[in-house]
């Protein structure tokens, strides 16, 4: 069962007695009366929201609270540029032309926001067996051809 979380107005001092007074963590966890480690976890979440001190006047505890203990949801994965499959697939129909080398090609056009080569390989054979679909498969009934 998870530890009951500190009232704001504590976690506000946490940060203040951080970022306006310099003080170590030991020393905060003297004043406050918290653990070390649950003060490094305070500060952790409040950086990685971007939040300092002074914490600006129109976040409130409710807001503040809401920020630094956002419920695990749903994150959108970034959208990433996708090759298109069809002309992908022409291409490897090619002789001496490989997913290797499609891939290189690939991330020539998108350096920094393109697939890396496992997951665009993965994604190919993804696209490849949905465009297969089920009904171009030879289905066998003990080994006797449907």
């Amino acid at each position: 069962m998870p530890a009951e979380r500190l009232p704001m107005r504590k976690i506000r001092e946490v940060l203040r007695l951080k970022y306006a007074c310099g003080a170590s963590d030991r020393v905060i966890s003297r004043s406050v009366g918290i653990g070390r480690t649950a003060i490094a976890e305070y500060i952790r979440r409040a950086a990685v929201i971007g939040i300092t001190w002074p914490i600006p006047e129109e976040i409130d505890d409710t807001a503040l609270e809401r920020r630094l203990f956002a419920p695990a949801g749903y994150n959108p994965p970034r959208s990433k540029p996708l090759p298109d499959w069809g002309h992908v697939h022409a291409e490897l129909r090619r002789r001496g032309v490989t997913l290797a080398l499609l891939w290189e090609e690939y991330r020539g056009h998108h350096p920094d926001d393109g697939y890396g080569y496992s997951r665009f390989c993965d994604l190919y054979v993804e696209w490849r067996h949905g465009r297969a679909g089920p009904g171009n498969l030879n289905k066998t009934i003990s080994g006797i051809s449907a």
